[in-house]
């Protein structure tokens, strides 16, 4: 079942970030992860807008994927840096329809 790793990133300290960018999409791609965005241009249509500076957003095929993305030794050292000079919310949603009526999506 494939899932999306949500990744809600806001920057206190930017030195981390070089680094980071040139390499983790490689060690998610060891994953069969697949980064479907990372930006910056965040607008908020509803709701009061958060401090975030950047969301990511990456595909995996499977849980057990996203997860070996995470805890994947050679990530430990990126994670490491982001999370010292960031306030970061990391979430993985399946790709299920909890209400179950559009027709393209699984069933929970």
């Amino acid at each position: 079942m494939t899932v999306y790793l949500i990744a809600e990133v806001k920057v206190t300290d930017d030195a981390w970030i070089p680094d980071y960018a040139a390499h983790v999409h490689d060690i998610a791609a060891r994953h069969n992860g697949r980064y479907l965005s990372r930006s910056g241009a965040i607008e908020t249509l509803e709701g009061a807008p958060t401090d975030v500076t950047l969301i990511a957003l990456v595909q995996f095929p499977s849980r057990t994927d996203a997860l070996a993305f995470v805890n994947d030794p050679a990530y430990a050292r990126f994670a490491q840096a982001r999370q010292a000079g960031s306030v970061s919310h990391f979430r993985l949603i399946d790709d299920t329809d909890l209400a179950g009526a559009i027709p393209y999506l699984g069933k929970p």
